[in-house]
């Protein structure tokens, strides 16, 4: 990736065939999200992240073929209706099918939620695995850059974890091109004190994500430990992460972005 996104914006996919709550509509999925993301574009995002954020319950390790061929239509669709850099995410833990369908589509990046370590999740202990996941980019996309979460939200870490010490492996052990710190859930804001505290142990040469619970009104906080901003929930009608994309929300994140140096 040429340039380090500082701004990220969700696209949050409607349930996908094979899913529970799949509508039967494929092209209701695609032009969803083309929708939101051109809105985003258009208010002045430049990067975004996809993920297949409808198809809950989800699978802890690999997903279905239909789940992985309905992100690539989806995916290309964004792709080729607007100008912006993308990424991907596969939920909950699919980073080989994330790097499969950056490798179809052209895709920059991939979300990983658990690349090493474990962590215990509403589907069970996810374990990382780093090792596969690196050996598949280098076959597949070796450029597409791997951005993975500290002790990722919805889940609870083993006991004595510290989180500056994972951070630290993720990077170095892992192999991942940036680290996440989120918060507890999803549109949950990350807590400040363990920020700082992953920020001093990777320094300022490596690169740390904000994942969840951003705001025009905690922007400039996030912005003083942070590289990137990922916003999802904030951006949507009703501050709902399940909701459309509202333009007005959208915009006014972007100018408060501007005034923090993140856009």
């Amino acid at each position: 990736m040429s340039e380090l996104p500082r701004l990220v914006g969700m696209v949050h996919l409607l349930p996908l065939p094979g899913s529970p709550s799949y509508r039967g509509s494929m092209a209701e999925v695609v032009d969803t999200a083309v929708s939101d993301a051109g809105l985003l574009v258009q208010s002045g995002f430049r990067s975004l992240l996809i993920e297949n954020f409808g198809d809950s319950p989800f699978y802890p390790g690999s997903v279905p073929a239909e789940t992985v061929a309905a992100m690539s239509v989806a995916v290309e669709a964004v792709i080729s209706g607007w100008d912006a850099v993308v990424g991907i995410n596969v939920l909950r833990n699919d980073a080989r099918s994330a790097l499969a369908v950056a490798a179809a589509t052209g895709a920059a990046f991939i979300r990983v939620n658990v690349l090493a370590g474990t962590m215990f999740t509403d589907q069970g202990p996810i374990v990382g695995e780093a090792a596969e996941v690196l050996r598949s980019r280098r076959a597949l996309c070796p450029s597409v850059e791997i951005w993975a979460d500290v002790m990722v939200k919805h889940a609870t870490p083993p006991p004595g974890s510290d989180p500056a010490l994972l951070a630290g492996d993720i990077l170095e052990r892992a192999g991942a091109d940036a680290v996440i710190v989120s918060g507890s859930g999803t549109g949950a804001k990350p807590d400040l004190a363990t920020a700082g505290m992953i920020r001093e142990a990777i320094g300022r040469e490596a690169r740390l994500v904000i994942g969840s619970g951003a705001t025009v009104e905690n922007l400039a906080e996030l912005a003083g430990v942070a590289d990137t901003v990922i916003v999802g929930s904030s951006l949507k009608h009703g501050g709902e992460a399940a909701n459309q994309v509202d333009p007005e929300r959208a915009l006014a994140f972007v100018e408060a972005a501007h005034t923090v140096g993140l856009a």
